[in-house]
C-alpha cells in the first residue's frame, strides 16, 4: 500500500502552514508507517505545495523517518497561474522547475519516483525525457513514471526513453471500475459507456509498470460515508465480509483490488489515523479472498450480473 498525501497541509489556498496542520500531518504519517506502509505519494500541487511542506516538517521533527519511507512526488498541472483556473505543462523547464521546488519543500535531495501528473497534449515526449535524463543524473529522482496516461501515450513517451516507465498512477476502486469492465465488456453493448482506455492495465502488466490506484477507498462509500441507493447491495455484503473475517470495511475493499494479478497497489488518501490503521489487514485479506468471494463483490457494486 501507499500513503496518498493529498489531504495534508490544509486549505487548499495560499494560508500559511499552522503547527496543528504539521502535527496533523505528523498523526497521519505514524499510523501508515505503523501498518507497514513504506511509499509516501505526493504532489506538487497538492493543498498547493503545503502539502510537502509539512510532510517536509514531519521528516525534520524525526531525523531517522526518512531512511524508513520512500518518496514520490508528481508534476505536470499549473493551478491559478497566467489567467487559467488551471493548464497542463510538461515541457522541459518545467519539470527542472517543479522538480527541484518539490525537493525543497520536502526537504530532501531525491524522490525515488516522479510522476507524469496528468497528459499534456502539448507534451514533446523528447523534452520530457530530456528533463528526466538531467534530473537522474544529478541523482534528484531514481526512476520516472507517469498518472492517469493510456498505453498508447506511456508507450509514445517510452520511445523516447533510455529506462522504463515505473508506475502508472489511475483511479480504481470497488466503486470505480471502468479500468476492469473495460476488459470484459469488448464486443458487448454496455461497452460502449466506459471511458477507461482498453488495454491500458494490460499494457503496465506485460511492461512490469507498477499501477497505483488513487481512490482506492471510494471516498468511504463501502466504510461508511453517504451512498446512494444503488450502493447499498455491496455496502452490505462488504460489512458482512468484514464481521465473518473479523476485519474492517476498508481492508476488504483494499483487498479486492490487491486480490487481482495485476499487484494493483491502494494508494490511501485518508489523513484519519483510525482510517488509515483500519487499512492494516488489507494484504492479508486480498491473500485469502477466494475468486467467488471476488466476484460477488463485483457484482454487487455493479448492481447486476457479469454479462
Amino acid at each position: 500500500m501507499i500513503y496518498g498525501c493529498m489531504g495534508l497541509g490544509g486549505a487548499w489556498d495560499d494560508t500559511p502552514v499552522t503547527a496543528a496542520d504539521i502535527d496533523r500531518a505528523e498523526r497521519a504519517v505514524h499510523a501508515a508507517v505503523e501498518i507497514g506502509v513504506t511509499w509516501f505519494d505526493h504532489a506538487d500541487i497538492y493543498t498547493r505545495g503545503k502539502a510537502e511542506q509539512v510532510f517536509g516538517e514531519v521528516l525534520r521533527r524525526d531525523p531517522g523517518l526518512r531512511d524508513r519511507v520512500r518518496l514520490q512526488t508528481k508534476c505536470g498541472i499549473r493551478l491559478g497561474e497566467s489567467a487559467l483556473q488551471a493548464y497542463y505543462d510538461l515541457s522541459r523547464a518545467a519539470i527542472l522547475e517543479r522538480a527541484d521546488a518539490s525537493l525543497e519543500r520536502l526537504g530532501v535531495d531525491r524522490v525515488d519516483i516522479l510522476l507524469l501528473h496528468r497528459p499534456d497534449p502539448l507534451m514533446d515526449p523528447a523534452e520530457v525525457a530530456d528533463a528526466y535524463g538531467e534530473l537522474h543524473a544529478a541523482g534528484k529522482v531514481g526512476a520516472l513514471g507517469v498518472s492517469n496516461m493510456s498505453a498508447a501515450q506511456m508507450s509514445l513517451l517510452q520511445r523516447h526513453l533510455d529506462e522504463p516507465l515505473v508506475a502508472n498512477q489511475l483511479e480504481m476502486s470497488l466503486h470505480r471500475r471502468d479500468w476492469l469492465e473495460s476488459g470484459v465488456l469488448v464486443n458487448h453493448p454496455e461497452g460502449s459507456g466506459l471511458s477507461f482506455p482498453e488495454g491500458t492495465v494490460e499494457y503496465c502488466r506485460a511492461n512490469d509498470i507498477r499501477i497505483q490506484a488513487w481512490g482506492s477507498l471510494a471516498q468511504g462509500v463501502y466504510s461508511g460515508a453517504p451512498r446512494t441507493e444503488a450502493d447499498n447491495a455491496a455496502y452490505d455484503l462488504v460489512d458482512a465480509m468484514a464481521k465473518e473475517k473479523d476485519t474492517t470495511a476498508e481492508a476488504i475493499v483494499l483487498g479486492w483490488l490487491m486480490r487481482h494479478p495485476a499487484r494493483i497497489e491502494p494508494v490511501i488518501g485518508t489523513a484519519n489515523p483510525d482510517r488509515i490503521r483500519a487499512c492494516a489487514d488489507a494484504e492479508a485479506q486480498a491473500a485469502a479472498m477466494t475468486n467467488v468471494e471476488w466476484y460477488a463483490l463485483w457484482t454487487a457494486a455493479r448492481g447486476k450480473p457479469v454479462p
